[in-house]
């Protein structure tokens, strides 16, 4: 790939960069926050926050995973509900709950698998197949379980570690999203697999040329995204002890899509990482805690965030375009 070396160097400079500011605004905004908002720095609102993270940022890691790999997943939130939903709906038939939770996995393994057949082989553009998946995955549920809040059996002991648990004083929630990000950063990094990833993101017709096995690479990221998906489900099941199947209709896809494009992951594909997902991750959670705590309407920070999202995506257009003629020739 003729001149990419330049240019992953001028790439790897501004991620490094953003990312670093990313820290430094996350930083800024706690500091501003501790020092105007009552109770921000309380115990419990610290570890209300890192709970909250702990859930967005699972999220974005597998929707990070994706878009490394110059894809996008619209399914991830539909995904999670469904998924435990379905877990929880077979659990009161008489089934073993952990049992219910497999077969759960199971399910949105398969819809992981359906969705990269269908971008992968099919050829659908991710952004339309993504959604279209995401609203018949949301709609099927809705009308197999007919219920909008499922809640979980109630002595499931290793559920509540989940929920309420800790680890040296960290929320098990927060450890669970730690294990996932670490596994997804070494699995990116450090494995002939994650290097294919890269290299189907930064350019996958050349990628295609030589030879490399960017079908079964994609499909696989959608399975993965699933799972995270899954995951990041159990976490939030753990906390409220059950889940809110109308959080499909809710802005989190939107918020997941801001942690891992302000985080410096560029939609262009090829770049970034898991620690850029989790800089994004620390910087909404605190702008979206504080916000909360200065009342603002559920409305007024949709609209805040949807104008960081856009610039942060007017920003990156600018700085990673999207160039598939440029591509093909290699020179990106």
């Amino acid at each position: 790939m003729r001149g990419s070396g330049r240019s992953d160097d001028r790439r790897l400079g501004f991620k490094v960069s953003q990312e670093v500011v990313v820290v430094a605004i996350s930083l800024a905004l706690f500091v501003v926050f501790s020092a105007t908002l009552n109770n921000f720095v309380s115990q419990g609102n610290i570890i209300a926050i890192l709970k909250n993270v702990s859930i967005l940022g699972t999220l974005a890691v597998g929707m990070g995973s994706v878009v490394v790999g110059r894809g996008i997943d619209l399914t991830m939130v539909a995904v999670m509900v469904v998924g435990v939903a379905f877990s929880i709906w077979i659990s009161s038939w008489g089934i073993d709950f952990t049992l219910a939770v497999i077969c759960g996995a199971v399910l949105v393994a398969a819809i992981g698998l359906f969705t990269g057949v269908m971008v992968a082989i099919a050829e659908v553009p991710p952004i339309f197949a993504t959604l279209a998946i995401a609203s018949s995955v949301y709609g099927s549920g809705r009308i197999v379980f007919a219920s909008d809040v499922l809640y979980a059996p109630p002595d499931i002991a290793w559920l509540k570690f989940v929920g309420n648990g800790s680890v040296l004083g960290i929320p098990m929630s927060v450890v669970i999203f730690g294990a996932v990000a670490a596994l997804m950063g070494l699995f990116l990094r450090k494995t002939r697999f994650g290097r294919l990833v890269y290299a189907t993101g930064d350019n996958p017709n050349a990628a295609r040329t030589t030879g490399l096995p960017t079908r079964p690479i994609i499909v696989t990221q959608y399975v993965i995204s699933a799972l995270i998906a899954f995951t990041a489900g159990i976490i939030m099941t753990g906390l409220v002890t059950g889940i809110d199947t109308r959080l499909y209709n809710s802005s989190l896809i939107y918020d997941v899509l801001l942690v891992v494009v302000l985080g410096g992951i560029g939609l262009s594909g090829g770049q970034g990482g898991v620690r850029n997902v989790i800089a994004g991750t620390i910087l909404v959670g605190i702008l979206t805690n504080g916000m909360t705590i200065l009342n603002f309407s559920y409305t007024s920070q949709n609209l805040i965030k949807s104008v960081i999202l856009l610039s942060a995506l007017a920003i990156d257009a600018i700085i990673n375009p999207r160039d598939e003629q440029t591509s093909q020739s290699g020179d990106i």
